[in-house]
């Protein structure tokens, strides 16, 4: 496995439209075509190939956050592509663990706050429950605590 130092200057001589920023967390910023990082983290050469894949994959917007899911699905797997090429170990279990926090979020954004049925999403923060007809908003939460606010019937 390359030096995190290494990884990076490779990175960055062979996508030089994509800028790479030292950070506290890990993300990739469609809108400055900047992919985040943190050295200090346990799985940092992965992650950092995994959000470099977003880029590579030109993800920008998602409208439902079924897409979000899938994005970063695909940003994985085209992570692994990229791992031998750059020397780099992606366990399965790196990559489930974190499609696994997706998974959480949307499950915990489609539960309804009123009867803890699985709802659906019908616009953009709006989701509806089948059971009680109760509907709500929630906040993005992905990179904090999530918010689900009733709405009246």
């Amino acid at each position: 496995m390359r030096s995190m130092s290494s990884l990076l200057h490779k990175l960055r001589l062979e996508h030089p439209t994509i800028t790479f920023f030292a950070d506290s967390q890990f993300a990739w910023s469609p809108e400055s075509r900047t992919v985040h990082y943190n050295t200090g983290e346990p799985q940092a050469a992965a992650l950092l190939l995994h959000e470099l894949s977003h880029g590579l994959l030109e993800h920008t917007t998602y409208t439902r956050d079924i897409e979000l899911l899938a994005m970063e699905a695909a940003a994985w797997d085209k992570a692994k592509q990229l791992a031998d090429q750059y020397h780099v170990a992606i366990s399965d279990d790196t990559a489930e663990d974190n499609l696994d926090t997706y998974r959480e979020w949307l499950h915990a954004r489609s539960t309804c706050p009123a009867c803890e049925a699985t709802g659906y999403q019908s616009a953009s923060a709006t989701y509806a429950c089948p059971a009680c007809l109760n509907t709500w908003t929630v906040n993005e939460a992905r990179v904090c605590a999530l918010r689900r606010y009733s709405t009246a019937k």
